[in-house]
């Protein structure tokens, strides 16, 4: 056997190729086991020709570009790479699967109910929020319609007190429904206020009149009110004060509601400024 190989090897066929592909590690287990046991009998010709290829392949980083191994070399190597390649497919298809370990998946998906429900809590807390922003301002509008009614209630209350207010009766033709009273302020404005009077038809109100002093001059609209369930009122105007100088007389007039430019009514109430 030892002859055959160091003939083999001496001529650089198979057998030669054989101890390269050994020295390489390029043998299948069939291969290595033979030339192994081959090898365990210190054979004089096998062993320097071992010693000469693991040379020579520790000098192939080295070697001229043209020096390409053999064929069947090339093709044992290819085998070799094929079959590291399949049995390390299942190894990789398996990392990859569980590349995420499953408590990083508990921890995405903990991080999206936190994310949910946080959303969910601040869309609640916007929503409260608003509610309480929209009470507030329902609360401040009521606090200043309640000021300004205040403020209204004291403006009457100092015409009717100042005795610097000018009264003007304004009479009726019709007995049933009672005259009104008006107070006139230079400074503060007018107040016209009555008592029992039957209020108008649906939603019709009673609007006030200024008629001016100049001839053929037309009645200025002013403002409408309408009694309440006692046929009580009070109608605070407040007027420029040189409106009133130039005003002759005051008129009450049914009308519709929101009052209009002009009077569609006989007056029910006149009276004459002094």
């Amino acid at each position: 056997m030892s002859n055959d190989l160091s003939n083999d090897v001496r001529s650089g066929d198979q057998f030669g190729e054989l101890l390269e592909a050994y020295a390489m590690g390029a043998l299948d287990a069939g291969e290595r086991a033979a030339l192994e046991a081959h090898l365990a009998t210190n054979c004089p010709d096998c062993v320097p020709a071992l010693q000469e290829a693991r040379w020579l392949v520790s000098q192939l980083a080295y070697a001229a570009p043209e020096a390409v191994p053999s064929d069947m070399l090339r093709g044992r190597l290819m085998k070799i790479v094929r079959e590291e390649a399949a049995r390390e497919a299942p190894r990789v298809a398996v990392a990859a699967k569980s590349a995420v370990p499953y408590w990083m998946w508990a921890a995405v998906a903990a991080l999206l109910l936190v994310a949910a429900y946080t959303s969910w809590d601040a869309r609640q807390l916007q929503r409260q929020i608003l509610d309480v922003n929209d009470r507030a301002t329902a609360e401040l509008r009521s606090r200043e319609k309640i000021e300004e009614e205040l403020a209204a209630v004291r403006r009457e209350a100092r015409i009717l007190a100042d005795p610097e207010s000018v009264k003007i009766a304004l009479a009726t033709s019709q007995p049933e429904i009672g005259p009104l009273q008006a107070n006139w302020n230079a400074k503060l404005g007018l107040v016209v206020s009555g008592q029992k009077i039957p209020q108008p038809a649906g939603d019709r109100v009673l609007q006030l009149w200024l008629i001016p002093k100049a001839p053929g001059g037309k009645p200025l609209p002013s403002q409408t009110v309408r009694p309440d369930a006692n046929g009580n009122f009070v109608l605070l105007v407040a007027n420029p004060p040189e409106l009133m100088a130039e005003t002759k007389a005051l008129a009450v007039t049914d009308e519709p509601a929101g009052g209009s430019p002009q009077p569609t009514t006989t007056p029910k109430w006149v009276g004459g400024v002094s």
